[in-house]
C-alpha cells in the first residue's frame, strides 16, 4: 500500500488574489506626532491557500501553480491517513485565517478611528485659521472691531422686532429695550458677543436682565507714560500699561496712551502710524516750543506720540538713564497736558506712572484743571517706591510751577533733604488715587519699606490701593500667540513639542528628548547663582538658553565662561520678541531671578506657556521668607499664592529630577498651571476699575 505523501508546491503570482496593505495617512505639516505608532504591532496579512485531493491522472499529483503566498497540499486519494491529516490541516489553516482576518479588521478599524480624529483636528484648525484670515482681512480694511460691534448691534435690534411680531413682548417693552441697546452701544459687544445660536426666549431673558441692570457710562482714560510694550520697553511699567489699557478698553471703555516719540521706538508695534498735518506749542523753560504729533494703534489702543521739533530730548539710544532725565520727562509731561487741552479732550481719568510723569499731578491742579478739565481725576501708579527723583525746586519753574508758593513747596519737598523737591511725593499728594504695584507685599509693608516717603504715604493711606500684575491675555497666551509655529493649550498640548523642536533648530541644538532650560535675563539675577544653575543643568544633559532683556549684561558675562565649554548652551545677546515667545513655548523650565516683583512676570509667563518656573535668588534669609508669608495673606494674591505653594521650594535640581523620574505628574502639574487666570481681565482689572469708578464719583 502506498503511503500518504505531502507535497509543498511552488507558487507563481496570481493577480486575481487581493492583498491587504498597510494604509498610511499623511501627517499634519510640521506635526510632532504620527498616526501610526512606531511601536504598534505589524498586522498579519491574509494568506490564501489551495487544496487538491486528486492529481490529474498522476498518482503523485503534479503541483498546480498558485500565487506566491499559496501553499498547496496534494493528498493521494487511496490514503485514509492522508485524508485525515489534510482535514486537520484545513481546520488549523481556516482558524488561522479567521484569526488573521480579525486582527486585520481590528487594525483597520483602529486606523480609521485615528484618521477620523486627525481629520477632525484638521477641520477645527482649518476653521480657526479661516476665522483668523477673515479677521486679518477685515483689519486690513481698517474696521475690524467696529464692523463686529455694528453687526451685533443691528442683529439685536432685528431680534427685538421679531419678538414683538411673535407676541413675546409688548411694544412698550420693545421700545425700552431698543433705547437701552442704543444708549449702550459701547458695551453691547461684550455683553452679547454670541447671540446667533440663542433662541428668542433665552435672548429675551438676557435682555430683560440687561434692562434692569444699571449701566455706567463708559470711561475715557488717558495714560501719560514713558513706556508701552511692545513699542518702548525697558522695565515692568511697559507691560503694566499695555495690560491694563487693553483690559479696560476691552470692557467697552475708551483708552489712549501718550508717549514720547523716541528714535528707538519699535515701529512694528504700531499700526496705522501717521504724522499729523499740524503742530502745536507747549510751554517749557520760559518759552513755547513746537511739537509734532504722530498717531497710531497698538493692540487696539490709540497711541499719541509727542515729538519736540526744537529739542533733542528723545533722539537718543536709551529711553532713560541720562543726567537730564528730569528735564526730558518734565517737558514731556507738560507737553502732554498742553496737547490734551488744545485737542479738546476731556478724559475722565489721567493715569500717570512713576516719578517720570508724577509731575503731571501738581501741574494739572495748579494750571490745567481750570481749562475745561474740571471733571478729570488723576490716578498715579508706582512700580517701585524706592526709585525717586530729587531735584532743585527752581527747576519746577521750567514747567510753569511756582516754587515760591509755600504750600506747594511743603507738599513737594523731600522730608530728609528739605532743600530738594521729591517729584514722586508730589504725585502722591496731588493724585486722587495711588496704586502701588506688588504681587507680594501688603499695603502696610510697602509703606513701611518706602524710606523717606513713609510719612507721606501714611498721611494719604485712605487713597492707596495695592494691585498685583497680570499678563496681557492676548499677547501672552500660547493658544493665541502669533509668534509660535504651532499654537497649543492645556487641552491640546501637542503644539508645545513642535515649538520645542523649532526652538532647537533655530538655536542649532541637536534634536531629541533633551530637556530645555530657558532664562530671560532681566538684570536681577545673581551671576554666581546663574553659573551654578548652568553647571547643574549641563550635568543633567539639559540644553540651556540665555537671552538678554531690559539692557541686562548677564548673558554676556556668562558667555565668557561657558561658550567654549559646551555645545548645549545658547546666548542671545540682542533682544528678539519673536524668539522670546518661542523660548517660553519651547522650554520645559524657566529660570527666574525670584518670585518677587518685577521678576514675577517671568514666572507667570512660564506657567502660562507650560513651563516650571525655578527661582535662582532663592529666599534663604528669614526676611525674604517672611515677606512671602505676608504675601499669602494679602488681598488679590491668588496667583502669587499658587506660584509660592507650587514652586516656592523647587530647586533646579529637583525640577530636573522630577521631569525625568515622574513625567506624568510633571505634565499634569504643567497643565494645571496653564489654565490659571493670570490675565489682566482677572483680579487686576477689577481693582483698577474700582479705582477709576470711585474717582469719577468724587
Amino acid at each position: 500500500m502506498e503511503t500518504t505523501r505531502l507535497v509543498i508546491g511552488a507558487a507563481v503570482p496570481a493577480p486575481s488574489i487581493p492583498q491587504f496593505r498597510r494604509r498610511h495617512f499623511p501627517h499634519r505639516r510640521g506635526g510632532a506626532h504620527c498616526l501610526l505608532s512606531a511601536r504598534a504591532a505589524r498586522p498579519t496579512f491574509l494568506t490564501r491557500c489551495s487544496y487538491s485531493s486528486k492529481g490529474d491522472g498522476n498518482s503523485r499529483g503534479k503541483p498546480r501553480r498558485e500565487s506566491s503566498s499559496t501553499v498547496r497540499l496534494d493528498v493521494e486519494e487511496n490514503s485514509d491517513r492522508g485524508t485525515n491529516l489534510a482535514s486537520e490541516q484545513r481546520k488549523c489553516d481556516i482558524q488561522e485565517l479567521f484569526s488573521q482576518a480579525q486582527r486585520n479588521i481590528l487594525y483597520l478599524n483602529k486606523q480609521r478611528l485615528l484618521a477620523m480624529e486627525e481629520l477632525k483636528k484638521l477641520q477645527d484648525e482649518n476653521s480657526f485659521l479661516l476665522q483668523e484670515i477673515e479677521a486679518l482681512e477685515a483689519e486690513a480694511q481698517g474696521v475690524p472691531l467696529e464692523a463686529v460691534q455694528q453687526s451685533t448691534f443691528c442683529e439685536l435690534l432685528l431680534r427685538i422686532d421679531t419678538m414683538v411680531i411673535s407676541g413675546m413682548i409688548s411694544m412698550q417693552e420693545a421700545s425700552d429695550l431698543r433705547e437701552k441697546v442704543v444708549n449702550n452701544r459701547s458695551v453691547i459687544q461684550g455683553t452679547f458677543s454670541e447671540i446667533h445660536h440663542k433662541a428668542n426666549t433665552e435672548l429675551l431673558s438676557e435682555l430683560r436682565l440687561f434692562l434692569r441692570k444699571p449701566i455706567e457710562k463708559p470711561l475715557h482714560v488717558v495714560h501719560i507714560c514713558t513706556e508701552l510694550d511692545p513699542i518702548a520697553s525697558c522695565g515692568s511699567m511697559s507691560t503694566y500699561v499695555a495690560g491694563v489699557s487693553c483690559a479696560v478698553q476691552g470692557k467697552g471703555n475708551l483708552v489712549e496712551v501718550i508717549l514720547p516719540k523716541y528714535t528707538s521706538l519699535n515701529m512694528d508695534g504700531i499700526h496705522g502710524l501717521r504724522k499729523a498735518d499740524t503742530e502745536y506749542e507747549s510751554y517749557f523753560g520760559g518759552i513755547w516750543h513746537k511739537n509734532r504729533i504722530w498717531t497710531g494703534m497698538s493692540s487696539g489702543v490709540g497711541v499719541i506720540l509727542i515729538e519736540p521739533i526744537q529739542l533733542s530730548y528723545f533722539s537718543r539710544d536709551m529711553l532713560r538713564g541720562y543726567p537730564d532725565d528730569f528735564e526730558r520727562f518734565s517737558y514731556f509731561s507738560r507737553a502732554s497736558l498742553d496737547y490734551i487741552v488744545k485737542s479738546g479732550k476731556q478724559p475722565d481719568i489721567l493715569h500717570i506712572h512713576n516719578w517720570e510723569t508724577a509731575i503731571v499731578a501738581p501741574l494739572f491742579w495748579d494750571i490745567f484743571a481750570q481749562q475745561g478739565l474740571e471733571n478729570t481725576r488723576i490716578l498715579l501708579t508706582c512700580q517701585d517706591l524706592n526709585y525717586q527723583c530729587l531735584e532743585d525746586p527752581n527747576k519746577l519753574e521750567m514747567c510753569g510751577l511756582d516754587p515760591r508758593k509755600l504750600h506747594r513747596a511743603d507738599r513737594l519737598q523731600d522730608p530728609n533733604k528739605t532743600h530738594l523737591v521729591n517729584i514722586l511725593k508730589g504725585g502722591i499728594v496731588y493724585s486722587n488715587k495711588v496704586v502701588l504695584m506688588s504681587s507680594v507685599h501688603s499695603r502696610d509693608v510697602l509703606i513701611q519699606g518706602s524710606r523717606q516717603l513713609e510719612a507721606t504715604l501714611t498721611a494719604h493711606k485712605e487713597k492707596i490701593l495695592v494691585a498685583s500684575q497680570g499678563l496681557d491675555g492676548e499677547l501672552w497666551d500660547p493658544s493665541k500667540d502669533i509668534y509660535l509655529p504651532r499654537r497649543y493649550s492645556a487641552n491640546d498640548i501637542e503644539g508645545k513639542s513642535i515649538c520645542r523642536e523649532a526652538l532647537k533648530r533655530r538655536l542649532g541644538f541637536r534634536t531629541g528628548s533633551s530637556i530645555i532650560v530657558g532664562c530671560i535675563c532681566d538684570g536681577y539675577s545673581d551671576i554666581h547663582n546663574l553659573k551654578e544653575a548652568v553647571h547643574v543643568a549641563l550635568h543633567r544633559s539639559a540644553q540651556v538658553i540665555f537671552m538678554e532683556k531690559l539692557g541686562s549684561l548677564t548673558a554676556r558675562a556668562l558667555k565668557e565662561e561657558f561658550i567654549n565649554l559646551d555645545d548645549n548652551i545658547a546666548f542671545v545677546e540682542e533682544y528678539d520678541e519673536t524668539l522670546e515667545h518661542l523660548i517660553y513655548a519651547g522650554s520645559d523650565i524657566i529660570l527666574c531671578s525670584s518670585f518677587e516683583d518685577p521678576s514675577l512676570q517671568i514666572a507667570m509667563k512660564a506657567i502660562k506657556y507650560g513651563c516650571a518656573p525655578v527661582q535662582i535668588n532663592f529666599p534663604n534669609d528669614e526676611s525674604s521668607r517672611q515677606s512671602q508669608s505676608q504675601g499669602r495673606d494679602c488681598r488679590n494674591r491668588v496667583m502669587f499664592k499658587y506660584i509660592i505653594s507650587t514652586y516656592g521650594e523647587l530647586s533646579l535640581l529637583k525640577a530636573l529630577d522630577s521631569f525625568k523620574n515622574d513625567p506624568s505628574r510633571w505634565d499634569q502639574q504643567v497643565k494645571d498651571g496653564m489654565v490659571k487666570g493670570l490675565a489682566w481681565d482677572a483680579e487686576c482689572y477689577d481693582l483698577h476699575w474700582e479705582a477709576y469708578s470711585s474717582m469719577r464719583k468724587q
